[in-house]
């Protein structure tokens, strides 16, 4: 009996093989666009939001938003091609922009019927005297030379903000974020991917759960990085210090004007410090060396894996740590 239900099985199978490579080959894109120009004065307040698709926010003129959609609609078993072309020329005729002054949302689109297949990729030129808030579901985005500040989010892709004159939060679920040139403080955070951060003039809060972080910094804040599995460097760090990694080697080049806490589970440790950085110094390894050229103060006993001393007469605390790994202080 099971012999036979094997056979019958195999050739439903069969059968519906044929339907399913039909169905593969009929699916196509159906395609359109849209542009607009939007008339301002003064101050633009963005908010830009796509299901699936791509978000490009560039400067331009100081009295206009210029906006250009590029639609995609994937016609299958549950939509035809007429239907798709349907919708097409539905958000041609009537695209998804709504202005009120100065204050203008794209890419909220009522119908959920409408919404149903659509990808909208948007490209935008618009005053450098524009906040941004942008959405995505799944895509990329790059929004650059804007005063801001910038809130950037998607489901999964790659963030890029680059030349923004106020605060910068960019997030992904999966996918890396590049930073650079950012002239207040910054938060980044993806779930899975590396982040960079070049030439941030405040302070820095980046998280992964697996990736490398980098960061130049180049004005003083406070400097929070984790990540789960991946390696850290930060240079030009003053002030307040955290950094952790699950599984990886953390790099430090500052100055310790406020107190630093460097942890990783497995990894090495080096610090690169001025030669007049003041500092106390708490160093513990479970199975490592610790090495240093500096003059130290020693506190307690000398052992291979924990040095406790003051370094220039004392100051903030340096508290570094690693599971498994060395620690080298230059």
């Amino acid at each position: 009996m099971k012999t036979r239900l094997s056979w019958i099985l195999a050739g439903l199978a069969t059968l519906m093989l044929p339907v399913a490579l039909a169905v593969s080959a009929y699916a196509h894109t159906v395609e359109g666009s849209f542009t607009r120009t939007l008339k301002v004065t003064g101050p633009v307040e963005l908010t830009v939001t796509t299901g699936s698709g791509n978000i490009d926010v560039r400067p331009g003129d100081a009295a206009s938003v210029q906006v250009r959609g590029l639609i995609r609609v994937h016609d299958n078993w549950q939509l035809s091609t007429e239907q798709a072309e349907r919708k097409v020329r539905a958000l041609e005729s009537n695209p998804p922009i709504e202005q009120s002054g100065n204050i203008i949302r794209i890419g909220h689109i009522t119908d959920p019927e409408l919404r149903r297949h659509v990808s909208i990729s948007y490209e935008l030129v618009v005053p450098v005297e524009t906040r941004v808030t942008s959405d995505t579901g799944s895509g990329d985005q790059s929004i650059a030379g804007v005063r801001g500040p910038v809130r950037a989010q998607t489901g999964s892709g790659n963030v890029k903000v680059s030349r923004v004159g106020d605060v910068v939060r960019a997030e992904t679920g999966s996918g890396d974020i590049v930073l650079d040139s950012i002239k207040a403080a910054v938060h980044a955070e993806t779930g899975s991917g590396n982040i960079q951060a070049n030439g941030i003039d405040g302070g820095f809060t980046g998280s992964t759960g697996s990736g490398d972080v980098r960061l130049a910094q180049t004005a003083s804040g406070p400097v929070n990085v984790e990540t789960g599995s991946g390696n850290v460097e930060a240079s030009g760090v003053q002030g307040l210090l955290h950094a952790h990694t699950g599984s990886g080697n953390i790099t430090v080049d500052g100055k310790p004007l406020g107190d630093w806490k460097l942890d990783t589970g497995s990894g090495n440790l080096t610090l690169r410090l001025p030669a007049q950085a003041a500092f106390n110094l708490y160093a513990h390894t479970g199975s490592g060396d610790i090495s240093t050229n500096r003059e130290i103060t020693v506190q307690g006993k000398i052992g291979r894996h924990e040095l406790r001393g003051k370094v220039g007469g004392g100051g903030p605390l340096v508290d570094v740590g690693t599971g498994s790994g060395d620690i080298h202080i230059d």
